[in-house]
């Protein structure tokens, strides 16, 4: 009778593989919102000058 294969290894690298790929694009959405963010309250910031002014 033939033994099966220890492949136990590549279930491990592509669990890895996978997780690191999900938290860099969580980073990317996280990075991006605060970003968002940033420009939001710029443009806030702006439209009060521009009201200030007429």
């Amino acid at each position: 009778m033939e033994t099966i294969p220890d492949t136990s290894g590549y279930m491990i690298a592509g669990h890895v593989i996978a997780l690191i790929t999900m938290g860099l694009y969580v980073l990317s959405v996280y990075l991006r919102n605060k970003n968002l963010n940033q420009d939001l309250e710029t443009l806030k910031s702006l439209e009060a000058e521009q009201t200030k002014k007429k």
